[in-house]
């Protein structure tokens, strides 16, 4: 392998961990454990449910079911995963309105 080559694999895997490392996440309320929906409300089904004190990753938000928890009552709904929901009234984001981008 060339200098340069070396170069370029190395700066391809710092891109990868700098993307990595850019991923927020955010606390859920302790001594919770908290339901993970299909879709964001509670007529979605629930996929697994999250053991206590867990940080999540929030990739897009979506309005859905409203609900109260102890971080307020609100409708927005985070995606933490590929078709996986938690009201956001359980994930403490600092603020009663979205951090992330709308879902498509």
């Amino acid at each position: 392998m060339s200098i340069d080559q070396a170069e370029a694999a190395s700066s391809d895997e710092n891109e990868s961990l700098t993307a990595e490392s850019a991923i927020r996440t955010y606390a859920t309320a302790p001594g919770v454990r908290l339901n993970v929906r299909s879709g964001p409300g509670t007529d979605y089904g629930v996929t697994r449910v999250l053991p206590e004190n867990t940080r999540v990753p929030i990739f897009c938000q979506a309005p859905g079911t409203t609900v109260s928890g102890p971080y307020g009552t609100t409708n927005i709904w985070d995606n933490i995963n590929n078709g996986e929901y938690v009201s956001d009234a359980y994930v403490h984001t600092g603020t009663d309105g979205y951090v992330a981008s709308r879902c498509a």
